[in-house]
């Protein structure tokens, strides 16, 4: 029976020897928990959460088949990221056998980094460095080549003995078997490379040589990558014929692999529009038989339902989504699809995380990966609670102790929920804010927390509370610039709140994130490329695969001129944007770059008047020089607002204070949602 709302994404999938309970796959994502949990417990857990939330397949963290595909630090032996002896198997079978106490299958992805390995003994094709790894890679000869084949073959048989359902085959993103496929990292002349056969000969192998081992009931999911992003990448013609001898060699299901690591493009940051790439995997419907999964930058079950309406796919990838809630599928299923937190595309918790060698989280669900030791379990005592700031940190804590069963209050002096998430979702590109702000009114009225805004609470109203929290947030820094009070000066909160109409010449001071927002902002006119694929790919030069290798068009970015000329600058004298997210900085300094931002560094603020801003630079100021601008956004910080903390302490009530009130770092949401709901965890 079809689903009244989602009737594609609730249909079963049938494989022929198992059945998907329906049509949403929890994509791989390493989280780091792969590199230190040695038992499986707490991924256990992690997975079980989103198998009992209702998910059709998950697939796990890429899990590494022998020493060379792997990070090589003595801290991942013995871990559940290794598969490459027998020792690894009663570590997954913890995984396994809590995933199946409901109907969720359950697969074990196997990832040969090749050349993206950080190891001395990284091997490739060739002995071409990669742009994003010290080390270079080892060319493989053909004894190399044939060990690799093997070790995929007994990581597989061992997933299958440690009670997976099948294994995926990362084929994609520009590791190790997608190193073999293209011309960009394969330089050899035997067998294994050359002519485009040979180049596929290796993926090939190691998909016919994994079914002959673990037999026909067992799945075996192909990662393909359908458009590199890099130069010298395969057609979309190369691309259907090395999908055609993946079935041939016996796949299960194709799943869609976009871009590399190295491409130039972003493909799942939150300024990539919602199921940009779709497109893509539906030019491969029709080319098999067996079924073919789409995937990144789709995050809710409404999106998840039209891509699967339109025919892009017979199966929807999602990872970050069941980051952010574990319930994902139930609550769409049970008509509360505006319950479901959304996963906003930031990347700060997760990807970030990882490749700071971190444990994996989500920036709107800090339970996520750390289930073992963080939970909203029903309270004791049911307690009264005022908090005081709808941002982020006060919702975040109002959330879960209501969730718990206290009894909120939310107080704030502005009429709408969000605080600071209200300047944010103006960016354009950080469209998934509004959203957020959705999810947090949705629930407070959910859960039944009191609404007081528009309301300056004091003391008085404070008091016969059991707890008090301070989340009111900061104030705009004083960077204390002569004539910066006159009428071309204003606020970041005058630009991205307010609506003040800005000058033709902009000199923007700071560049932190809020800076660089601020220069995103002012750069952009019009509808929102994040809103609109196709000015999207015109402006990062995503072209068609089937018109232009790699999906590169030959033109390059075009984006559309700025309305405005802008200048962002710094008192530090280093790279601007150099405190940006790890993951996502490259994308936010490439953006402005395109648009011809003028960055300066190291610079003095002299003075503010009616001709511009005036600056010097160094320490002995020399070189003053005038910036001919018409409006000058100061961007200089944010300090703690803590009078009504102070006020609190002085009346002998002790709040708790949180979030910018505690501690003001940039518009820093993640450590406000996670310290609003640690400490709501704790009443």
């Amino acid at each position: 029976m079809s689903h009244p709302n989602f009737p594609n994404l609730f249909t079963p999938l049938d494989l022929g020897f198992t059945t998907l309970s329906n049509r949403v796959l929890m994509g791989s994502m390493h989280t780091g928990l792969e590199d230190r949990d040695a038992t499986g417990e707490q991924l256990a857990a992690y997975f079980l959460e989103r198998a009992k939330g209702g998910v059709g397949l998950i697939v796990t963290g890429g899990v590494y088949p022998n020493k060379e595909s792997g990070n090589g630090a003595p801290i991942h032996k013995g871990s559940f990221g290794w598969m490459d002896s027998d020792d690894a198997i009663p570590i997954h079978a913890h995984v396994t056998s809590a995933v199946h106490q409901t109907d969720t299958k359950i697969c074990l992805q196997l990832l040969h980094t090749g050349r993206y390995a950080y190891s001395p003994d990284c091997v490739a094709p060739s002995p071409i460095k990669s742009p994003i790894s010290p080390f270079p890679p080892k060319e493989l000869d053909e004894e190399g080549i044939e060990k690799q084949i093997a070790d995929f073959v007994s990581a597989s048989v061992r997933a299958q003995k440690a009670g997976y359902d099948g294994v995926e085959i990362m084929g994609s993103e520009g590791y190790f078997l997608n190193q073999f496929i293209v011309t960009h990292t394969n330089k050899r002349t035997d067998r294994w490379g050359g002519s485009y056969e040979n180049r596929i000969r290796l993926p090939i192998e190691v998909v016919r040589r994994v079914r002959e081992a673990v037999g026909t009931d067992f799945i075996i999911i192909y990662r393909l990558s359908m458009i590199d992003l890099v130069p010298d990448g395969s057609t979309f013609e190369e691309v259907v014929q090395l999908a055609k001898a993946i079935e041939r060699a016996g796949a299960t299901i194709i799943n869609t692999g976009i871009g590399w690591h190295e491409a130039r493009i972003p493909t799942i940051a939150t300024s990539v529009p919602r199921r940009a790439w779709t497109w893509v995997t539906k030019k491969l419907m029709g080319h098999v038989s067996i079924p073919v999964i789409t995937s990144n930058r789709i995050n809710t079950p409404q999106v998840a339902e039209d891509v699967l309406a339109d025919g892009c796919a017979d199966m929807v990838s999602m990872a970050r989504p069941f980051l952010a809630d574990a319930e994902f599928m139930a609550k769409a299923k049970n008509g509360q699809s505006a319950l479901i937190a959304p996963c906003i595309g930031c990347n700060q918790a997760c990807l970030d995380h990882v490749f700071s060698m971190k444990t994996s989280s989500c920036l709107v669900n800090p339970r996520a990966c750390y289930e073992t030791d963080l939970s909203y379990e029903p309270a004791a005592i049911a307690k009264s609670v005022a908090i005081v700031g709808a941002g982020p940190a006060g919702l975040a804590t109002a959330l879960v102790a209501a969730e718990r069963g206290h009894k909120v209050t939310l107080f704030d002096r502005a009429t709408e929920l969000g605080g600071q998430l209200n300047i944010a979702k103006m960016v354009p590109g950080k469209e998934e804010f509004f959203g957020l702000i959705d999810y947090y009114a949705a629930q407070m009225a959910d859960l039944g927390v009191e609404l007081r805004l528009g309301t300056n609470a004091d003391v008085a109203a404070l008091k016969g509370f059991d707890e008090v929290v301070v989340a009111t947030g900061v104030t705009p820094r004083d960077p204390g610039i002569e004539g910066q009070d006159g009428p071309n000066v204003l606020s970041y909160i005058d630009v991205l709140k307010n609506g003040t109409p800005v000058g033709k010449r902009v000199a923007v001071i700071g560049a932190g994130g809020i800076g660089f927002d601020v220069a995103e902002f002012l750069v952009h006119e019009g509808k929102s490329p994040a809103e609109d694929l196709d000015l999207w790919k015109r402006e990062w030069g995503v072209g068609d695969p089937a018109e232009t290798r790699g999906g590169l068009r030959t033109e390059g970015p075009q984006p559309h001129a700025s309305p405005r000329q802008v200048t962002l600058l710094q008192r530090k004298k280093q790279k601007l944007g150099k405190g940006l997210g790890k993951t996502t900085g490259w994308i936010h300094r490439a953006a402005l770059k395109m648009k011809d931002v003028v960055e300066i560094a190291g610079v003095n603020y002299e003075r503010i008047d009616s001709d511009g801003l005036h600056i010097s630079y160094g320490e002995a100021r020399e070189n003053p020089t005038l910036l001919a601008v018409d409006t000058i956004v100061l961007c200089a910080g944010q300090l703690p607002e803590r009078s009504l903390a102070d006020a609190l302490e002085a009346a002998g009530i002790t709040p708790h204070v949180i979030g910018g009130a505690d501690v003001a770092a940039e518009l820093d949401a993640k450590r406000a949602i996670n310290q609003g709901s640690r400490l709501a965890a704790a009443f």
